[in-house]
């Protein structure tokens, strides 16, 4: 049985923020730890039935870092959730709400930046 091992580091302020988030993995590539600004790990807990989730970002990570950041999660998830259950319908759905959410997004933001 082969073993991966993935690693985070989190180095906090003063009072607890995150302000680095580094992580390495031993099926990676790169050979040094890499440098991230936000994270999100689930774990499915059967026994529960319930998602364990950590998410963290650093605190100089840009609201439109952050958007991007979300709209290439929930279309990975859409990508995820098709691989496991081939439920096309309910995938394009979710890639639909990912691309409104973005384009919403980009709308705020332009308000707000006149």
């Amino acid at each position: 049985m082969n073993k991966s091992t993935i690693s985070i580091d989190i180095h906090l302020d003063e009072n607890k923020v995150p302000e680095q988030i580094n992580w390495t993995a031993t099926d990676s590539t790169a050979d040094m730890m890499q440098a991230a600004k936000a994270m999100m790990v689930a774990f499915w807990d059967a026994k529960d039935k319930s998602a364990l989730r950590i998410d963290l970002w650093t605190k100089d990570l840009m609201v439109d870092e952050m958007a991007d950041f979300y709209y290439q999660t929930f279309m990975g998830m859409a990508d995820t959730f098709l691989r496991a259950t081939q439920q096309t319908v309910l995938v394009d759905e979710m890639k639909a709400y990912a691309k409104d959410f973005y384009n919403k997004f980009r709308e705020i933001q332009l308000k707000e930046n006149k």
